[in-house]
């Protein structure tokens, strides 16, 4: 009997359980309220603004996709991986009216944190953070992007967020040499499932603390660990690194990254002593001369 070949028959790769998912996760009180796993789609986070806006979504909603054919990053980037080769989810959050409008710059930066701490107990793999919303892992002693997190606002005030982590990526499969996943990275543990339960388990933590706080990133976060604000600078490579920052509309700033403030902006001093906070754009590690 001849062994079926194609994306869906890679034994490495089971696929994910999505009622033993839905069991773990979902609690009459608890934060995720629907747990939808397909097979393929564009783009989980399209997905599910579109059905939010249709009001076929609410709050706490987790969309999972088993391939990505069209993710989307930042700057219009695009996103694909093997099938069932990564972990590729949305989920719908309401953080208005407590957080105000001020604050929710800090929400990918936050889901950085909580993804990072659920992959360390995970996975067993240290992850860092690039600011604004990258997770690195180190791979043959150079650091490498693990995933990424995009959040995206829908019309009725809700927040679609979007993680994106490749777990069992082989070498050939790379999309672009600065890219790994925690299987090149040495993790012991690479089933998908664990690893998603954590990671939600772990947002919600950080979420329900940070909203409880009003989105302060000074006081919110996670109890057992600390504020975010304070976790995302313990656990951001980019600080205290000579950066370049392409910024939006072709301009560009050099210098180190000394801090975030108080709006989650990256803070960049210049050779001249001069800080600017960065908003938006693309962080360039640069070496050290």
């Amino acid at each position: 009997m001849s062994t079926p070949s194609g994306r869906w028959s890679d034994l490495d790769r089971p696929p994910l359980r999505a009622a033993a998912l839905r069991s773990a996760l979902i609690r009459p009180s608890g934060r995720w309220t629907r747990l939808r796993v397909v097979e393929a789609t564009g783009s989980t986070n399209a997905d599910l603004a579109a059905a939010a806006g249709a009001g076929e979504a609410a709050p706490g909603e987790v969309l999972v996709a088993e391939e990505q054919t069209s993710g989307r990053g930042r700057l219009g980037r695009s996103w694909s991986a093997p099938a069932r080769s990564g972990l590729f989810f949305s989920v719908l959050l309401d953080p208005e009216p407590e957080v105000p409008t001020e604050r929710l710059p800090w929400l990918p930066l936050l889901a950085g944190v909580a993804v990072a701490g659920a992959l360390a107990r995970t996975a067993g793999v240290d992850t860092a953070l690039k600011w604004p919303n990258d997770l690195l892992v180190t791979v043959d002693g150079v650091e490498r992007k693990l995933g990424g997190i995009l959040a995206e606002r829908v019309p009725d005030g809700g927040v679609v967020l979007g993680i994106g982590l490749n777990v069992s990526l082989r070498a050939a499969e790379l999309p672009v040499p600065g890219a790994g996943s925690l299987a090149l990275a040495g993790a012991p543990n690479t089933d998908r499932d664990p690893l998603l339960r954590a990671v939600l388990r772990s947002l919600d933590t950080w979420y329900t603390g940070w909203v409880a706080a009003g989105g302060d990133p000074a006081t919110g976060g996670d109890p057992s660990v600390g504020p975010v604000a304070d976790a995302y600078a313990a656990g951001c490579a980019t600080l205290g690194r000579p950066v370049r920052a392409e910024l939006p509309g072709g301009g560009e700033l050099r210098g180190t990254a000394v801090a975030l403030d108080g709006d989650g902006r990256l803070v960049i001093e210049d050779r001249a002593g001069a800080r600017h906070p960065v908003a938006a754009g693309d962080i360039v590690h640069l070496r050290a001369t």
